[in-house]
């Protein structure tokens, strides 16, 4: 490939957990996305800007109309930049940072087209990595594929999780070959291997099937996996396949992962589709976890497996709900600034 991948010069992602400069979110502009319930998940992003801001710096890039508002309703503590957005959801808009371990920042440009092609418009939102980019003073790597922030997540010593339903989806990428995209997400990540989970496990994403809503890495060898409790319902032998995959999976220096399952709520229909409603799309800021909870009887077993998972951050739980109603949860609205 004729691409400059990052980790050509040195580059490679940090994981989540590593410490950050900041985190970057996108003010909701969309009000059809969210269901004619746009002020409502404003007020969830609100939350979750001023819980993050607690912790670490907090960047709102806000649609130049909507500057003012979401600087009023977010206060002092975050930092709101204009910038023309055509949708809210930083993680897979925004680039996606590494470093090279010796002070310098890079960001990733991964090609945009609105999870194939899935939404009217997204020429501003094309464009908004490049800006988070400039705005860091980082080096720029765009690369020769479709993809977004939210179709991966990296341990960051050797190993990708992703899902076969996003990266090689005619939609994005027509033609892509499973050893290519090996080939552009260790080089691009600076990883060594790639795990690849099914991505419609769940009823229904309309992000095809993105791996921040199904399972992440929650520290070194340490991976926490959506599962349900329920052998009848309908997602339960897909997740159930993940979970397994994953326990025969083996790290980057040949080691087995430890496997934490979470329960998902119980189904939710509404207009038609099964909300996404997932615990394992929390945020892991600096010093804190900004986890869903969904008014269900299985939040309180999440919140406890959760806080065990990070024993040095505080657990915030805020409504995901709102946010799930538009097409993702926390984890989708943020994107973390490794600190260097």
């Amino acid at each position: 490939m004729d691409t400059r991948f990052p980790s050509d010069d040195g580059f490679a992602m940090p994981p989540e957990w590593a410490p950050h400069s900041a985190t970057y979110m996108a003010w909701p502009c969309n009000a059809a996305v969210f269901r004619d319930r746009l002020e409502q998940a404003r007020d969830v992003y609100t939350a979750v800007a001023r819980a993050i801001a607690d912790f670490e710096p907090l960047v709102m890039l806000a649609d130049p109309v909507d500057a003012a508002d979401a600087s009023a309703r977010c206060g002092p503590s975050v930092t709101v930049v204009p910038q023309p957005l055509d949708d809210s959801w930083a993680r897979d808009i925004g680039a996606t940072f590494v470093t090279d371990g010796a002070g310098r920042l890079g960001g990733i440009d991964w090609r945009f087209n609105a999870w194939g092609e899935g939404y009217p418009h997204w020429e501003k939102d094309a464009e908004v990595a490049a800006a988070m980019i400039e705005r860091e003073r980082a080096s720029r790597f765009p690369m020769p594929v479709f993809m977004e922030g939210g179709g991966l997540h990296t341990d960051g010593a050797g190993t990708v999780l992703t899902t076969d339903s996003v990266i090689l989806n005619p939609n994005r990428n027509p033609g892509l070959t499973r050893t290519e995209a090996d080939e552009i997400l260790t080089r691009a990540l600076g990883a060594a291997q790639v795990i690849w989970l099914d991505g419609e496990a769940l009823d229904y994403d309309d992000t095809d099937g993105h791996i921040d809503n199904l399972s992440c890495f929650a520290r070194d060898g340490v991976i926490a996996t959506l599962v349900s409790a329920d052998p009848q319902d309908s997602q339960y032998a897909r997740l159930k396949e993940n979970a397994d995959r994953l326990r025969a999976a083996r790290d980057a220096n040949g080691k087995p992962f430890e496997v934490v399952e979470i329960a998902h709520p119980e189904k939710r229909v509404e207009h038609g589709n099964r909300l996404a409603l997932s615990y394992i799309n929390f945020y892991i800021a600096n010093g804190a976890v900004i986890m869903p909870v969904f008014d269900d009887p299985a939040d309180a077993a999440a919140v406890e497996t959760i806080t065990a998972l990070f024993p040095d951050r505080k657990v915030i739980t805020l409504p995901g709900v709102e946010v799930v109603r538009g097409g993702g949860c926390f984890h989708c609205i943020t994107q973390q600034v490794p600190r260097l």
